[in-house]
């Protein structure tokens, strides 16, 4: 039960770190729909989808530390609607206009 309890409260924690960066890169941003990366521009949902796989994978270890696979449904579709949340999150906290 202890165990739990830390694994939840890590969770917490790191997702009040992730909300907060998150906060913090949208007040800064200027809202271009095209990224610069390396002196190439890149399109924004090109960005976008790669955080959303990254916040994915991020969302997929949290479950696995915290053993919570038991209580998820079919891993295939949670983690693909997971995946187009996080997307259209990202693009609307940095790209809406």
């Amino acid at each position: 039960m202890r165990t739990s309890r830390t694994v939840l409260k890590f969770a917490a924690f790191g997702l009040a770190v992730v909300v907060l960066c998150l906060i913090a890169v949208r007040i800064s941003s200027h809202h271009s729909p095209t990224v610069d990366v390396l002196g190439s521009y890149f399109p924004a949902w090109m960005v976008c989808i790669l955080s959303g796989l990254a916040l994915t994978l991020i969302a997929h270890w949290i479950v696995q530390v915290g053993n919570l696979k038991p209580y998820i449904g079919p891993a295939p579709l949670i983690y693909s609607c997971l995946m187009i949340i996080f997307t259209f999150a990202t693009w609307i906290l940095f790209y809406q206009s």
